[in-house]
């Protein structure tokens, strides 16, 4: 089914998606003041009340612009921006919140570009799984000012330089909401944004052609997911509940020792930027290769930078109430 309108050119439509975001936010700003207030506490980076869900404004603007383009399919990742908005405002279960994750991989799967995968087969059920981690593992991420928003543009951009123009618009949209939300914060994407930039994600991995263009993308989001995936893991090996909200993530760390807002977001999305430029002259393959490099400066920053797991693991238990549980090195 054709849209509604023909697409514009994609400077036009960052042009207009950045305008429409920021002036959409600059309207709905007062209403989150009222209504959503994220005070700071124990966990929080930040030391001041902030009102979170502004990540609603890049959602309506995006969504919008795919009704108008044609582009159905991304559209299903609208009910789990709404249901996140509702949990920054009242806060919901996690069984409801990751039902509904799982819910949207699985319409997301049925969707799907690539080829011979069977929805219904163990592989489906595995790829359903890692998009419910992808979803969740951005969220995670949303901790510091930009960093999601910067990152996840990058992010999006390599998937429209590589076929998936109907991204340029929440790609705009984007680059209209960090003005807002770049250090100091004036306003946080809140759940509403975050999920639902993991969900796009998701949807635009499996709308690939191939195998090896879906890796390729997956690998420019190595920066964001592997914090994640690896702070889950050793939360797990130490016994910590990996449910629980915690500042142990590798960016959080870099945070305490001492680094600004601006500077982990930039570290970040500088990282996400050499994957895309080597993933466009050399496929995944060189990514693959720039991704070891940019494991590899993880790790020094780990060793060198950032507060110790084991200290940080000691800190969050005494400001949770909990008792310390023996943490391994981090390196």
């Amino acid at each position: 089914m054709s849209g509604l309108i023909h697409p514009a050119s994609p400077l036009l439509q960052l042009l207009l998606g950045a305008a429409a975001s920021w002036l959409l936010l600059a309207g709905l700003l007062p209403l989150l003041q009222r209504g959503l207030l994220d005070q700071p506490n124990a966990r929080s980076s930040h030391s001041r009340p902030t009102p979170r869900g502004g990540g609603l404004a890049f959602v309506l603007v995006a969504c919008l612009a795919w009704l108008l383009l044609g582009s159905w399919a991304l559209l299903l990742c609208l009910p789990l921006a709404l249901l996140g908005l509702l949990d920054d405002w009242r806060g919901l279960p996690v069984g409801l919140r990751y039902g509904a994750q799982v819910a949207t991989a699985l319409v997301l799967l049925l969707h799907t570009r690539l080829p011979g995968l069977e929805p219904w087969s163990w592989l489906g059920l595995l790829l359903l799984i890692a998009a419910t981690a992808v979803i969740n593992f951005t969220n995670f991420m949303d901790g510091l000012d930009g960093l999601v928003g910067a990152s996840m543009a990058v992010v999006l951009a390599a998937a429209a330089l590589g076929g998936s123009p109907e991204l340029w618009p929440l790609i705009g949209a984007l680059l209209g909401f960090l003005p807002w939300n770049w250090s100091p914060a004036r306003v946080f994407m809140g759940d509403a944004g975050s999920t639902f930039l993991g969900a796009v994600l998701v949807a635009t991995l499996l709308r690939c052609r191939s195998g090896g263009q879906a890796f390729g993308l997956l690998l420019v989001a190595t920066p964001l997911l592997a914090d994640s995936a690896s702070c889950v893991l050793r939360r797990f090996l130490v016994g910590q509940s990996v449910l629980q909200a915690h500042r142990l993530h590798l960016y959080q760390r870099l945070q305490q020792a001492g680094w600004s807002h601006r500077r982990v977001s930039c570290v970040y999305a500088a990282a996400t930027g050499v994957l895309v430029v080597l993933l466009r002259l050399g496929g995944w393959p060189w990514a693959l290769l720039g991704v070891v490099l940019v494991l590899a400066l993880g790790l020094r920053l780990e060793c060198t930078v950032a507060v110790p797991f084991a200290t940080a693991a000691g800190s969050s238990s005494r400001s949770l109430g909990e008792p310390q549980r023996s943490t391994s090195p981090p390196c």
